[in-house]
């Protein structure tokens, strides 16, 4: 029988933070916290060798990316664009926080204008450090596919944001 007190204790700062880094907003990432712990546990009867943490930080940021562009759909706003909640680092003076507050908020545009499965891919592999096997795992697709739609995510990326290709 699986502890899910135990699960949440465990899991539940990574998935807050995988929820709230792309809602940006506190009662919204609750809300997600929630729909992916009761989410996960549906599906936990129906799978083997459960590797619960790639489990949930995939939960979590599916359900956020789709709660903030239908939150964005529905205000008729940017396409769906997704936030990025930028920390600024008291290490830094002023200025030097200017330039990568910029860069967020137009990654926060760009993002929003991928494909659904490649704006999930991208945040699970940079923003969540979750490899393409374990993102192919969780999404039931090849680690190749994933990393392919990761590759085709970042190129439009580049487009979008007008930066220089890699």
């Amino acid at each position: 029988m699986t502890d899910w007190a135990e699960i949440v204790d465990e899991h539940g700062p990574s998935v807050w933070q995988s929820a709230y880094r792309l809602l940006g907003n506190p009662t919204e990432a609750a809300e997600c916290f929630r729909e992916t712990f009761l989410r996960a546990a549906k599906a936990s009867g129906h799978r083997r060798g459960k590797n619960f943490s790639v489990m949930l930080v995939c939960l979590a940021t599916a359900r956020a990316i789709r709660r903030r562009r239908g939150r964005f759909h529905r205000a008729g706003s940017d396409a769906g664009a997704v936030d990025l909640v930028y920390v600024p680092s008291d290490e830094l003076e002023r200025t030097e926080q200017v330039q990568p507050r910029e860069l967020v908020g137009q990654l926060q545009k760009a993002l929003g204008r991928l494909p659904l499965q490649e704006a999930e891919i991208f945040c699970l592999r940079y923003l969540n450090g979750l490899s393409c096997r374990q993102i192919g795992r969780e999404l039931g697709i090849k680690s190749k596919t994933a990393d392919v739609l990761l590759n085709r995510a970042r190129r439009r990326l580049c487009e979008l944001m007008e930066l220089p290709k890699e």
